[in-house]
């Protein structure tokens, strides 16, 4: 079923589990590049290693070929300390100390998985560990807010409250989404809002759910190769993801092993 005035579409059970399995497999992706990451490794052999695991699997890349400034050439977003999001896979290589945020998605018969990690390079810093377990609990914050019941603004509102208290920054401009036979359905789930507003949350809603958390602003700025956002003032970032359905009970998480 399809609500046209905001390309919202509710899965049927046959199609959540089409939507798990491919979850599964960018799982499994996702694992094998953060079981690869370490000092002296390139991002773009992270990107071939995703890229051969969700082919094994008889899935597509969903990333690759995505739409924008140029369609975008990779397998992963790989975004280097204070790159937030959209980083290109290429031959920089990975440094002790280094921040890395890894987004992947899969396409299996026809639906998407969507879900990203951050971490550590080696050994980091403090400052730099409390943030991306901000980020994380962040998400799994908002996580718990996709009930029956609740509103999208739930959602964002305590993303936000979350992320703030620690006094860190959510983008404006990037959000979460929701997922299905394409990597973006409505509605648009930001990273900041009001509780009891936006659409109400119902059974069969798949949202891909993405902190995005800034150490020093909110602002952000997109690179020369137009297409990795940082933040504005150079200052590291995190990041965390992962797809979501809406269920009568508890949430669905899609994107795990």
């Amino acid at each position: 079923m399809v609500t046209w005035e905001r390309n919202i579409v509710i899965k049927s059970g046959e199609e959540l589990e089409v939507m798990r399995a491919a979850g599964q497999i960018n799982a499994q992706a996702l694992q094998a590049v953060r079981q690869s990451i370490a000092p002296g490794v390139t991002t773009a052999e992270l990107n071939a290693i995703a890229e051969q695991v969700i082919r094994d699997h008889h899935a597509e890349p969903t990333f690759l070929g995505y739409p924008g400034p140029y369609p975008y050439p990779a397998t992963i977003n790989a975004s280097i300390n204070e790159q937030l999001v959209h980083g290109l896979p290429g031959e920089r290589a990975l440094r002790e100390g280094d921040v890395i945020s890894i987004d992947c998605g899969a396409t299996y018969q026809g639906f998407v998985a969507d879900a990203a990690f951050t971490v550590g390079v080696g050994s980091i810093g403090p400052q730099a560990q409390q943030l991306i377990e901000v980020t994380e609990k962040a998400l799994e914050i908002g996580i718990g807010k996709l009930r029956v019941g609740n509103r999208v603004g739930d959602v964002s509102a305590a993303i936000q409250e979350y992320v703030e208290s620690f006094g860190y920054h959510v983008p404006r401009e990037y959000s979460g989404h929701g997922v299905g036979r394409t990597m973006h359905e409505g509605p648009q789930v930001p990273n900041y809002g009001m509780p009891g507003r936006g659409l109400a949350l119902r059974p069969g809603l798949t949202i891909a759910l993405e902190p995005m958390v800034l150490m020093g602003t909110h602002r952000t700025k997109v690179l020369a190769d137009k297409w990795t956002v940082t933040s504005a003032d150079g200052s590291l970032t995190a990041h965390f993801e992962h797809s979501v359905a809406v269920t009568e009970g508890d949430p669905l998480v899609l994107t795990v092993l």
